[in-house]
């Protein structure tokens, strides 16, 4: 009988998880601190094994229901319908009180570690990305109204936001603002008794309106009338759809939904148009000082950009579980060994080498992307837990590794997706299968949130060249030479090696875009900004990696010892612990001797100055002609 054999999870490896949570970060180990000294690891597997359970058996049955449904808009009424399917595996999230695992207990949270919360989020995406846009955006205004709301304001909305029977968005971007915030439209009047009267219209709002939620909280950018323009005159506002009367009554807010976008993926996921004072009576309450809009809402995309690093590293989860079982269960074709025998059995695809080869990079990309991803919400943890230089540094890391964790993720979500749909061939292409519709759902997230070449430039301009003394390259380089030194003697040099070499690497390049930067040659540096993002993801993966086998490479020698051939399959086939590790070894070698020789050649492209791109005037490229 197998040993150490947990639930199957259709779309997450839950052993992965643990080794992840407990055997690589030790976030048991928080428990030391005062915030977090009211638990312990089972309570953390408590949490964890509930969030599980719903995920698999509410979330992810309505994930394709939903899809096919779609969100509905009846413009008569400006009513936006919500999947009905969808209804109570959201009400089984509010009810757990995920909202507020990892928020404040003074607040009617539970002060959960983030961590913990980053797997627990894993869980709910991987059933359903569309479905888990409606708790995020709640939790992200939820916590900018903590932060920076007054005590009334806190009164007010958080007891109800934090259950889930009100919801919040972000309403950043207009017709004419998008990436350019700066350019938008919407007007804030003040009036005598210190509100504002809100004027204008936000588009791509998810979760903007549905007939869901008792009340739908909007912090809202807008320019108070007579502000300089640009973002330095931006602030931002609490816009209710409903007003809270003295009695605790609602009143409508003239806040409509003009109707929802038609899109490629995310059908479930609510992405309205808002129209804000249409009849002159839409109220807004200042969230903060004035003028201070961007700062503020920066404080919500990063934790944004976070979790949209997170949805990449959930869908790429569920595509490569499903990936393996289509793969377990589908029988086409001979063993290769077998190929000249017209008698020879048929096989289950996982056995031919082209398989097992798109198999096993999956799995190395998903394994070093949930170490990531974790790892970013355990230095949260570390940043509110401590204090001095080493809250300075765990701030360092999670400035650094948001860009990295929200572009890499995403963009290896697109193609994870689509590697999953190449192991179920033609059917992968079928909409009776679900591995479509990940991949449809994994597009979006290289956009939203700030685009994957805004995070580049935001990664090369302010988190590195632009940071203070490059503090946040510094803490990098400590902590990855670090896990070099521990790796020594424990993990074949190749290995620790070629990881030494990378960082080396990357002390070039980042030494020669300084050097553009004090020549001014700020084309040059834009130009290479997608490329260094590309090759510091590759490069943060192989770090994970050998952190990774430092780890499980002596644990896999003591389950495995010297068996080879039949007597090591069976024990495979025996022991899932024993297939666990060899299984997560062999992941990192293939990252580490394989995938992560492309980053040297990624990097010396920036380094070489290749000028093409600028160079290239919009003359070059074929189409319609200019209008």
């Amino acid at each position: 009988m197998a040993t150490g054999v947990m639930s199957l999870n259709p779309l997450v490896d839950t052993r992965d998880t643990r080794f992840v949570l407990f055997e690589v970060l030790g976030v048991d180990k928080l428990t030391q601190y005062p915030m977090f000294a009211d638990f312990d690891k089972d309570t953390f597997e408590d949490v964890l094994n509930l969030a599980e359970t719903i995920a698999v058996e509410q979330v992810y049955p309505a994930n394709m229901e939903g899809d096919k449904i779609g969100v509905q808009y009846e413009p008569d009424t400006k009513k936006v319908i919500l999947p009905e399917c969808y209804k109570p595996a959201l009400q089984a999230m509010y009810d757990a009180g995920f909202i507020g695992l990892a928020n404040d207990p003074e607040i009617g949270g539970m002060g959960m570690p983030q961590a913990i919360g980053q797997c627990c989020t894993e869980f709910f995406t991987a059933g359903s990305v569309a479905f888990s846009m409606y708790p995020a955006l709640t939790i992200g205004a939820l916590n900018l109204i903590r932060n920076f709301g007054t005590q009334e304001m806190k009164d007010l909305y958080i007891p109800k936001m934090i259950t889930g029977q009100w919801t919040g968005t972000m309403c950043l971007t207009e017709p004419d603002a998008g990436s350019d915030v700066g350019n938008l439209k919407t007007r804030a009047i003040k009036l005598d008794d210190g509100t504002y009267k809100i004027i204008g219209q936000k588009i791509f709002i998810s979760g903007g309106d549905y007939d869901m939620p008792e009340n739908i909280i909007h912090p809202v950018l807008a320019r108070i009338e007579g502000d300089p323009p640009g973002t330095k005159g931006i602030s931002i506002f609490i816009v209710p759809k409903y007003r809270v009367k003295a009695d605790g009554s609602l009143e409508f807010n003239d806040v409509v939904c003009s109707g929802i976008e038609h899109k490629m993926g995310i059908k479930a996921s609510a992405t309205c148009s808002l129209s804000f004072g249409d009849t002159g009576d839409c109220i807004g309450w200042l969230l903060g000082k004035e003028r201070q809009g961007m700062k503020i809402m920066f404080q919500m995309m990063n934790e944004a950009r976070l979790y949209v690093g997170l949805q990449g590293l959930a869908v790429s989860s569920a595509a490569y579980m499903h990936a393996i079982t289509y793969a377990r269960n589908r029988v086409q074709g001979v063993h290769v060994s077998q190929m000249l025998n017209p008698d020879a059995p048929k096989v289950s695809i996982i056995q031919h080498p082209d398989v097992k080869r798109m198999l096993l990079w999956m799995k190395s990309y998903v394994e070093g992307m949930r170490l990531l991803t974790y790892y970013v919400g355990y230095q949260e943890d570390l940043a509110h837990a401590l204090d001095g230089e080493a809250k300075k540094e765990a701030q360092a890391m999670i400035e650094i590794l948001i860009p990295i964790t929200k572009a890499g993720n995403t963009d290896n979500a697109w193609k994870i997706t689509s590697e999953a749909i190449q192991v179920y061939g033609g059917y992968g292409f079928c909409s009776d299968y679900p591995v479509e519709q990940f991949a449809r759902d994994s597009k979006i997230l290289s956009i939203y949130e700030g685009t994957n070449g805004i995070q580049s430039m935001d990664l090369t301009m302010r988190k590195i060249l632009m940071n203070p003394e490059q503090y946040n390259y510094s803490v990098f380089k400590k902590r990855v030479q670090e896990t070099i030194d521990r790796a020594k003697g424990v993990v074949d040099d190749k290995y620790v090696d070629v990881v030494q070499k990378g960082l080396e690497k990357v002390d070039v390049v980042i030494s020669y875009l300084k050097d553009q930067m004090a020549a001014g040659k700020f084309l040059h540096i834009f130009a290479s900004a997608t490329p260094l993002q590309q090759a510091m993801s590759m490069f943060v993966l192989a770090w994970m990696h050998l952190w990774m086998l430092s780890l499980t490479q002596p644990k896999m020698k003591e389950l495995i010892g010297d068996k080879k051939g039949d007597d090591l399959n069976a024990l495979l086939a025996d022991n899932s612990e024993a297939a666990y590790y060899n299984g997560k070894v062999l992941s990192s070698q293939f990252y580490l001797g394989a995938e992560f020789k492309k980053f040297f050649g990624m990097v010396d492209y920036i380094i070489d100055g290749e000028a093409a791109v600028v160079k290239a005037s919009e003359h070059i490229f074929t189409g319609a002609p200019l209008e």
